[in-house]
């Protein structure tokens, strides 16, 4: 008399699978399935491109595409940015542009959430001197405390001479980094004022 092969963990299924009547041996082999059917479209010429080119039109439809440029690094890669209603609902890299002919890298890729993001902060976050948490200030009193601080370590620092008698006209206690995501307009007016304030460490973090 032949003895029973106990059922493999496959054949048997898992306790849900086997509720179900469907097992994991089933689900490859149904993924296997589809594979291969895609593959047969390929091979027999059937191209896939119309449908996700139809799914593009679709998130873009009725947008109005307007060109820009990306705001992270000094590349300068071009962008389309569509809008419906003065709202961003998309941004991909333009095809016109001969900097990166629609290319774009993962942080150019991933602006749209720069813009549209629910988790932006969109208040001032202070944290006052040994405290533990942070508080939410104006706009305007950030801007009056920056400049407040501004004017004071510049008072106690600026030096115009060099002790040797060399004229400086500076101070090294204040540092400028600018920010990516800013434009060159204003970089350009903030270096200005770095400058004329004596201001010699001036950075910005495209070049970083």
């Amino acid at each position: 008399m032949a003895a029973s092969v106990p059922a493999t963990a496959d054949e048997a299924g898992s306790p849900a699978s086997a509720s179900s009547g469907f097992s994991r041996r089933d689900f490859i082999k149904l993924s296997g399935g589809a594979s291969a059917a895609l593959g047969t479209l390929g091979a027999l010429g059937v191209s896939l491109a119309p449908s996700v080119a139809h799914a593009r039109t679709l998130r873009i439809q009725n947008a109005k595409a307007v060109p820009t440029i990306c705001p992270y690094c000094a590349v300068g890669c071009g962008m389309i940015a569509h809008t419906i209603n003065g709202a961003i609902v998309n941004i991909e890299g333009n095809p016109d542009s001969p900097v990166n002919e629609g290319n774009l890298c993962p942080k150019g890729a991933a602006s749209y959430q720069l813009a549209v993001n629910e988790r932006r902060w969109t208040t001032v976050k202070y944290r006052a001197p040994g405290s533990d948490h942070w508080e939410d200030r104006s706009l305007d009193w950030a801007m009056d405390r920056i400049a407040e601080l501004t004017k004071k370590t510049r008072d106690e620092t600026f030096q115009e001479q060099s002790p040797d008698g060399k004229t400086l006209m500076n101070t090294t206690s204040i540092f400028s980094l600018g920010g990516a995501t800013i434009d060159n307009e204003w970089n350009y007016s903030h270096s200005k004022l770095m400058r004329g304030l004596g201001i010699v460490a001036i950075e910005n973090q495209a070049r970083i």
